[in-house]
């Protein structure tokens, strides 16, 4: 299916497991450059690489806490 996703950027909160990675590895599949965001750099690293994995397609994970204002600016 081909949900015109290929060059676009995608945020995925809590991104790092869940139904927020598995959103994180659909949006990948589907050639989104996926942005995932978390509290923790380890559990996010462990992520990126197995969403890349999982999707072929292109991730990064960033550090920070949505609750907190200065985090998000």
């Amino acid at each position: 299916m081909d949900l015109g996703l290929k060059g676009k950027v995608a945020i995925v909160t809590g991104g790092s497991d869940g139904i927020g990675k598995a959103a994180a590895i659909s949006l990948a599949s589907e050639g989104a450059k996926v942005a995932i965001v978390g509290r923790t750099q380890e559990k996010l690293d462990t992520a990126v690489s197995e969403i890349k994995n999982a999707s072929g397609g292109d991730a990064i994970g960033v550090a920070a806490d949505v609750s907190v204002e200065s985090d998000v600016k």
